[in-house]
């Protein structure tokens, strides 16, 4: 798309301060000579969602585009994670045109509403009233209306409600449109410095201490950059939890406040990140990456280690097989060797369980 902007009224980036939720018009939104290219408010469902096209190698917006009404279907609409800035042209448009928005917060989701002057009612739709709305919005979509899902930041269904929704309408073969926008797991990937290539997005850990352990001797293993989301006042705990398993020598990165006035990248060690925030509470959303097992040769745990945390597992209620696979993934020690131990301090186990040990 050529776009010339007209140096008498347009307002430079640079100048334009990070916004949060702070009810300040946007200039180079609002301001509609601010673009040669022509563009007239629309009315309520007249834009279409795909805005783009690609012709002879240049990106120019075709006709159709602007004048074809929303096909009727769930839109999953990406709202900003901090900074109004963030929010697409696209993203409006579907937001204007919806006869409703689903909204995990209402009053929340209310303030960006009226920044944009955005007149579509909401309804609340979050983790514990999910089953109760599905018959009611199902209904609504059958009827062939539009409707847009957002939650209180990011992309919805990325540890966020939007997901059985998304599964439902798919069984009922109702078209889920994606409206991409800002997601704190790809923009604190992109700016960690740690492998981008491959990763794994781990999300919250469970609450519960057991398995939450469990989920992080899977981490531990892989050689994936693994991502978490954690509460900031559970901070301090993931990373003493981490240190245990991931080891002090881990690179890790703690992205805070991302895209906000107060954004944070602290990098370091994982044992320095536990030095540094035991005497900091830290505020805000937060994510935590940290860097893949490398190939490199590790130092082996000794028999002692490897009994203790077999000993924790069985204790937590896993059965000796379950405890030997789950210590033999997270370190380089081979598993017969791992059921060998686990043999000679806590006995022998029926041989239907055993047979597959060592394969």
């Amino acid at each position: 798309m050529l776009l010339k902007v007209s140096s008498s009224v347009a307002t430079p980036l640079s100048s334009i301060s990070p916004l949060s939720w702070r009810p300040r018009p946007l200039p180079f939104i609002r301001n509609p000579i601010l673009f040669a290219l022509p563009f007239q408010s629309p009315s309520p469902r007249s834009l279409s969602a795909c805005s783009i096209t690609e012709s002879s190698g240049d990106l120019s917006v075709t006709e159709h585009s602007k004048t074809a009404p929303l096909k009727p279907g769930l839109y999953l609409v990406g709202t900003p994670i901090g900074n109004l800035e963030d929010i697409t042209f696209r993203a409006l448009r579907v937001l204007r045109s919806a006869n409703v928005i689903l909204s995990e917060d209402t009053r929340h989701s209310g303030k960006l509403l009226q920044h944009y002057d955005i007149k579509t009612p909401l309804m609340s739709y979050h983790k514990f009233n999910e089953s109760q709305r599905e018959h009611t919005v199902l209904k609504r979509l059958k009827e062939g209306e539009i409707v847009a899902l957002i939650s209180d930041a990011g992309t919805p269904g990325i540890s966020d409600p939007g997901t059985e929704m998304a599964k439902l309408c798919a069984r009922e073969n109702i078209p889920v449109i994606p409206i991409p926008g800002p997601c704190a797991v790809v923009a604190a990937l992109s700016a960690s410095g740690l492998n981008t290539e491959q990763f794994t997005f781990v999300g919250f850990l469970p609450k519960h201490s057991g398995m939450r352990r469990e989920r992080l001797l899977i981490s531990a293993s892989q050689a994936t950059t693994q991502i978490f989301y954690v509460p900031p006042h559970k901070l301090l705990q993931f990373l003493e939890e981490a240190c245990s398993i991931f080891g002090d020598s881990r690179r890790c990165v703690i992205a805070r406040e991302i895209t906000k006035i107060h954004e944070e990248f602290w990098r370091g060690t994982v044992l320095e990140a536990k030095e540094a925030f035991l005497v900091r509470q830290p505020r805000g959303e937060i994510t935590v990456l940290i860097e893949g097992k490398t190939n490199c040769a590790e130092e082996a745990p000794s028999d002692a280690q490897i009994e203790k945390e077999l000993g924790r597992l069985i204790s937590s209620g896993h059965s000796l097989s379950a405890a030997v696979k789950m210590v033999s993934e997270a370190t380089s020690v081979r598993k017969k060797t791992i059921y060998t131990l686990a043999l000679q301090k806590f006995g022998n186990k029926p041989e239907e369980e055993d047979e597959n040990i060592g394969r």
